[in-house]
């Protein structure tokens, strides 16, 4: 038995249905129901029975995709253990994340990709937002996944992973905690909770700006060193906070109200690595976590 009739056996096995298969292998269905007449004359004993409406196994069918898929999965795990050997995926790969849901999505990608690359393995680290970029440019984590925008000449944006509808928080308090939806522009009617650190200064301006859009100064309330004391200084009515929406399941708190902004640009969760170039760990991890599905919009 030859490896092409092996693999139109085992999707035809799967499929029960010659035009799916044929589409699936790239073969017209002629090629797919002489392959598999081929092997039940091999074999002696009908494989399928056919009728015009429907294409079951038959008992020694049965039997055969039984014993044949676990011997198809060993060949296809050594194939793929072959191809990382080769592509130089190996070793550990530390990846950062500076979201509980971008956090979500790597450990997804991180259960495909070592399935794909058993030989690598992968590590998640989280990353404060106030040391952004620190971790990086250390070497602590080959690549990452933070909030934009990113402009530092030595480190490369990479493509987008997802994004997020921004919303502000405000203590359950708050007048805004009544509104339905608030403006960029209301900033100028609070006080804005920040964060201080080692951010660049545009990234604060995108993400804690000091002015609004249309040049209102916004006043400026509490700062804290970690995001849970942000939290703690919105709860406690000493201002308002950005934030994404997807992040409510993770930090949301009864005396805290996500109230969505209607003109706010999105968060946008992007990968970022050495400008040096990135290795062929983390080409194959990127890759891999671009086609992990996850909930969050793109």
């Amino acid at each position: 038995m030859e490896r092409h009739e092996i693999e139109t056996f085992l999707t035809l096995a799967e499929e029960l249905h010659f035009r799916r298969t044929s589409e699936k292998l790239g073969l017209a269905q002629g090629r797919v129901s002489q392959t598999i007449k081929k092997l039940e004359r091999q074999i002696g004993a009908q494989l399928f029975e056919r009728t015009s409406r429907r294409v079951v196994l038959t008992p020694v069918g049965e039997q055969l995709r039984d014993d044949l898929l676990p011997a198809q999965r060993q060949i296809q795990q050594a194939v793929e253990r072959a191809l990382s050997a080769g592509r130089g995926v190996s070793g550990v790969l530390n990846v950062g994340y500076s979201s509980p849901m971008a956090a979500d999505v790597l450990l997804r990608a991180a259960d495909v990709f070592q399935h794909r690359n058993p030989h690598c393995q992968v590590r998640i680290h989280e990353i404060q937002l106030t040391d952004l970029y620190g971790p990086i440019r250390s070497g602590q984590v080959d690549v990452q996944v933070t909030e934009g925008p990113v402009a530092e000449p030595d480190l490369t944006a990479g493509p987008l992973l997802f994004r997020q509808d921004r919303v502000m928080l405000v203590s359950q308090e708050h007048p805004f905690a009544a509104y339905e939806s608030v403006s960029v522009e209301d900033y100028a009617r609070t006080s804005l909770v920040t964060m201080s650190g080692n951010m660049p200064q545009y990234w604060m301006d995108a993400n804690f700006p000091v002015r609004t859009p249309g040049g209102l100064p916004i006043p400026q309330g509490g700062t804290a060193n970690f995001w849970p004391a942000t939290l703690v200084l919105v709860a406690a009515g000493k201002g308002v906070t950005p934030s994404c929406a997807g992040a409510e399941p993770y930090l949301g708190r009864p005396d805290i109200v996500w109230v969505p902004f209607r003109d706010a640009p999105t968060v946008d969760y992007t990968f970022i690595w050495p400008r040096c170039g990135a290795s062929a760990r983390v080409k194959a991890f990127v890759e891999t976590a671009l086609g992990v599905p996850h909930p969050y919009k793109v």
